[in-house]
């Protein structure tokens, strides 16, 4: 219990049921390897965490972006609270430095693994929301949200051409994009295709590339500059 008072205090979380931050803390490795430990691992409030930081970050996007689209908020939430993203979080509170693993499991960098960090950081969320109630949970997660946000929204990383074709194509026709392969060239190995981007019946880009998707992306960002040109 003490590493997990000085957890407590690292991260100043001020735990009312330290035994919550433990098992946050407690990776199922650790109790492979510690049958006797009293504690179980951090699996179930990973669960209930990733629901509450789903409904916490749709809520913010939802008041952050009063006139934006469904389809741009899911995008957005995507972006923030993807596996990468939620293993920075953590990595910016040294969540890692905490964690009860198996001693395999931290031999092999565990401590760094993405998939670790962002399980571990759900997990503290949801023991926050236990121990503190929800309204200190949107608190803790919105200090993490912002600042992503914006770098977010400075890259427009949550976003490839077929993905804001999407948008676009739903918001001013009200119809989902197609795309059809047109051609298909060269051998096997080293084939090329060309596909088509429509919207309803009407061809807005045309794309090649090695595969059918990469094809499908190119005729995309061919068709939103065809859209663009249209507004302009």
């Amino acid at each position: 219990m003490t590493a997990v008072l000085h957890a407590d205090a690292e991260l100043g979380l001020n735990f009312t049921d330290k035994a919550l931050l433990q098992r946050a803390l407690t990776h199922r490795s650790y109790l492979n390897e510690n049958p006797d430990y009293p504690f179980e691992d951090n699996e179930r409030l990973e669960f209930l965490g990733d629901a509450i930081l789903d409904f916490v970050t749709a809520e913010y996007l939802y008041h952050r972006f009063p006139e934006i689209p469904e389809g741009r908020l899911t995008n957005l939430r995507s972006a923030l609270v993807r596996t990468e993203r939620l293993s920075c979080y953590a990595s910016d509170i040294n969540l890692g430095e905490f964690l009860l693993l198996g001693r395999g499991e931290e031999d092999s960098g565990g401590r760094q693994r993405p998939a670790i960090l962002c399980d571990a950081f759900e997990a503290l969320i949801g023991a926050i929301y236990l121990d503190k109630g929800l309204e200190s949970a949107r608190q803790f997660i919105s200090a993490f949200i912002e600042p992503a946000l914006q770098k977010v929204l400075a890259s427009d990383a949550e976003k490839d051409p077929k993905s804001r074709l999407q948008e676009i194509a739903q918001s001013r026709f009200q119809v989902t994009p197609t795309y059809r392969t047109v051609r298909e060239e060269g051998p096997d190995h080293a084939k090329e295709f060309t596909v088509e981007a429509m919207i309803g019946h009407q061809t807005y880009g045309v794309g090649k590339g090695l595969s059918k998707q990469n094809a499908a992306q190119a005729a995309a960002q061919e068709a939103l500059k065809g859209l663009e040109n249209e507004v302009g």
